[in-house]
């Protein structure tokens, strides 16, 4: 019986582990790497500190061989971000207008360092935050936390992915 087209989009890709043990393990691996992060975000007094878990979350789910490369482009798609919407915030209210030109921005900065849509992801999330968001600080202040907070979200995930590998997906147990 041939599979509907509709079947093969929705198919699971990539499952969270083969056997009961790598779920288990997998599934705990990621809730105490969220965790750390949500405390390291704190301990910095960060506004919003659940930038940080949230972050952890993406990059504890992508597979263990691009978590570096990830990480990297989420990293530099934060800081274009951040730095693009601290700029547009400071010199111009936030509207529309003004909000599609930085996404529109920021995407030519991403390609003009050959990020990928990853970094141009992370930076958009970040753009949006900065200028879409109401605050009472600066944007410079605005950017400045989410860039801490992304970042600390990013080194918890990596530093996890060294201290606490997760098994191969061909191991079995």
């Amino acid at each position: 019986m041939k599979e509907s087209r509709l079947t093969l989009l929705i198919r699971p890709t990539e499952r969270i582990g083969r056997t009961g043990l790598q779920v288990l393990e997998h599934s705990s691996r990621t809730a105490v790497t969220a965790v750390v992060s949500m405390l390291a975000a704190r301990l910095c007094h960060l506004p919003q500190s659940y930038w940080a878990p949230i972050t952890t979350l993406v990059i504890t789910q992508s597979s263990l061989g691009s978590t570096l490369a990830v990480s990297w482009q989420r990293f530099v798609g934060t800081a274009l971000g951040a730095a693009i919407g601290s700029l547009v915030a400071t010199y111009f209210r936030p509207d529309m207008l003004v909000f599609g030109v930085g996404i529109f921005v920021l995407g030519l900065s991403c390609a003009a360092l050959q990020s990928d849509r990853s970094a141009y992801r992370f930076g958009g999330v970040t753009l949006a935050i900065v200028l879409l968001l109401p605050r009472v600080e600066s944007g410079w202040l605005v950017a400045f936390h989410r860039f801490a907070e992304v970042s600390i979200g990013i080194a918890i995930a990596l530093l996890m992915t060294v201290l606490w590998p997760e098994s191969s997906p061909g191991k079995s147990g």
